[in-house]
């Protein structure tokens, strides 16, 4: 028996419009993360698996890596679902800033804009612009920056 075909629930290429606002679910970021995260990525910098050493540090408490709340936000903007089973690729972080600190039981969520579309035909779509800031329970930007992803054009 063959599988049934997957519907595309994402958006393609032609329904993004720059202007668009996507606002994702929120995620708390637990010490799990961290440490799980620091197992995979091989960073156990103290500041963020050492209680007793970030004390002493500008903070005050451990951090979560950059790296893992830029990932955070990553799956956060895939859940929102409008991409998927349309992206082809993600492209390029254009730019990305670290602002804020992300602490053990923050919870963080996503606010996500199109900036600007541009048709590629010879892919069968065209790659969008997205902003993204990355929020926390206080509604202060942790993070933010630009990506680029390509996404399908609806089939014929």
């Amino acid at each position: 028996m063959s599988p049934l075909p997957v519907t595309p629930r994402g958006m393609y290429f032609e329904e993004f419009q720059p202007g668009q606002k996507v606002i994702s679910a929120a995620r708390t970021v637990t010490e799990s993360d961290i440490t799980t995260f620091a197992g995979l990525s091989g960073d156990y910098n103290q500041i963020h698996v050492d209680a007793e050493y970030s004390k002493h540090t500008p903070f005050g408490q451990r951090v979560a890596h950059g790296l893992l709340g830029l990932s955070i936000a990553s799956g956060l903007a895939v859940q929102t679902g409008v991409m998927e089973g349309t992206i082809i690729a993600f492209r390029e972080i254009n730019e990305w800033k670290f602002i804020k600190p992300i602490f053990i039981n923050d919870t963080i969520h996503v606010e996500i804009e199109v900036l600007e579309t541009k048709a590629l035909r010879r892919i069968g779509g065209g790659s969008i612009l997205i902003s993204l800031d990355v929020k926390n329970q206080n509604g202060e930007t942790v993070m933010k920056g630009t990506w680029s992803a390509l996404i399908a054009s609806r089939p014929q």
